[in-house]
């Protein structure tokens, strides 16, 4: 076996042994992002109308801190906007739905 195959070789055994040892961090991760994808569409089927944050935790069932949260990052990347004020909440409202 020459030194290149034998190099090619430790390379994969060890790339095994790496996988093997982050498994459980990487399904931890996976579940993760899909809780979180799951979150976002909860969130964005609320925010087909404007509405505020505590409307939008009781409908989908999510914590209002959270709602805020995640509704803070999605008007962070453009995603959506404040409409007006209903009362002493900001009533936020899907870009596509404007």
């Amino acid at each position: 076996m020459s030194s290149a195959s034998l190099k090619k070789l430790e390379i994969k055994t060890g790339l095994k042994q790496l996988r093997e040892l982050r498994k459980e961090t990487i399904t931890a991760a996976t579940t993760r992002m899909k809780e979180q994808k799951q979150i976002i569409k909860a969130i964005k089927n609320q925010l087909q109308q404007p509405t505020t944050v505590p409307a939008i935790a009781e409908a989908a069932g999510i914590p209002p801190h959270m709602v805020l949260w995640y509704v803070a990052a999605l008007k962070k990347y453009g995603e959506v906007k404040e409409v007006d004020k209903d009362g002493c909440y900001f009533r936020y409202c899907s870009i596509e739905a404007s």
